[in-house]
């Protein structure tokens, strides 16, 4: 007989401002006990020195992870030049040193090749995994890690203040962009060194900075209905995909994971959404008159078939 995990059937997500010196993991662990939650998850690792957004899902909402962490991300950090650290960041070793320094102007000229399309090798210190076993894992047994690159997305980068020794940075990113490998090759391209000091996540699809809530706000309200009023919905993870009300049998068939027929009427609002050749293939988001999530359903030779159905029993 499978044991039940303990807890309660919460679902939404809280968007903690991550406090500076704790992991990702410790802070998912501390708001799942504050909200005594049966499941919890997050949208994308912040080191411990990292500060910001880190979006944390709790029951049901953890089905809607893969989205939230596909969205776009704002980040503002420092980088520390004249350094190199195995880690990319404050909290590594001292690799090498160097005497040179970049001006403003040559910073905020190298800033296009540090834009669109960029082929980025992961830090060792990072969550990629190599043959099973997390980078990190590998590196602090003192294993050489060898990290192949990938393409990622930098959308925008701005230069915010710079002076002899640091710089700090804006950056709108795609998924998978590390900054501590931005900082340390464009301080190679520079014809220095460097790494990164101070990062903090400012946004996350949807959620800003101001949607952010610190962690010393809500542990008052441990184990406390009041919490509760820092929970946003499942739905607020799918930004940009479109959704469509159902109800009745149709509701009965999604919630069995069955699918349902695209009549008329479901063609004409999902003709809102897309453009009539764009529709096989596409996701959207099911729900009730009132806002109750149903399922996730993919557009399939006619039908709408879930993939991702929420239950909330």
């Amino acid at each position: 007989m499978s044991r039940r995990k303990k807890g309660n059937p919460v679902h939404g997500w809280v968007i903690l401002d991550k406090p500076l010196g704790m992991g990702s993991t410790q802070a998912v662990a501390k708001v799942r006990t504050l909200f005594e939650a049966k499941k919890a998850g997050h949208a994308g690792t912040l080191d411990p020195m990292a500060t910001g957004i880190l979006a944390i899902a709790l029951g049901e909402a953890t089905k809607t992870v893969p989205y939230a962490m596909d969205s776009d991300k704002i980040y503002r950090f420092t980088a520390q030049w004249g350094e190199s650290r195995d880690s990319d960041d404050a909290e590594g070793a001292v690799t090498g040193t160097t005497d040179a320094r970049p001006t403003r102007e040559a910073i905020e000229a190298m800033l296009p090749r540090f834009t669109g399309t960029l082929s980025q090798v992961p830090p060792a210190y990072s969550a990629v995994k190599v043959g099973g076993m997390r980078a990190y894992d590998l590196a602090r047994d003192g294993e050489e890690v060898v990290l192949e690159p990938r393409a990622v997305e930098v959308y925008e980068a701005r230069l915010l203040n710079a002076v002899q020794d640091s710089a700090e940075f804006e950056i709108l990113c795609g998924k998978g962009t590390y900054v501590r490998s931005w900082v340390r090759d464009i301080a190679l391209a520079l014809g220095t060194l460097g790494h990164v000091t101070a990062l903090r996540r400012t946004r996350l699809g949807a959620w800003e900075e101001k949607d952010a809530t610190p962690l010393d706000t809500l542990t008052p309200f441990m184990h406390s209905p009041a919490a509760f009023a820092y929970l946003k919905p499942l739905s607020t993870a799918l930004d940009g995909i479109p959704a469509l009300a159902v109800g009745g049998p149709d509701t009965v068939r999604l919630r069995s994971g069955n699918p349902i027929l695209i009549r008329a009427n479901i063609f004409a609002k999902l003709k809102d959404g897309f453009d009539g050749d764009e529709l096989p293939g596409q996701t959207v988001y099911l729900h009730e008159e009132d806002g109750t999530p149903v399922a996730l359903a993919e557009i399939a030779e006619g039908e709408l078939r879930p993939f991702r159905v929420f239950n909330f029993a």
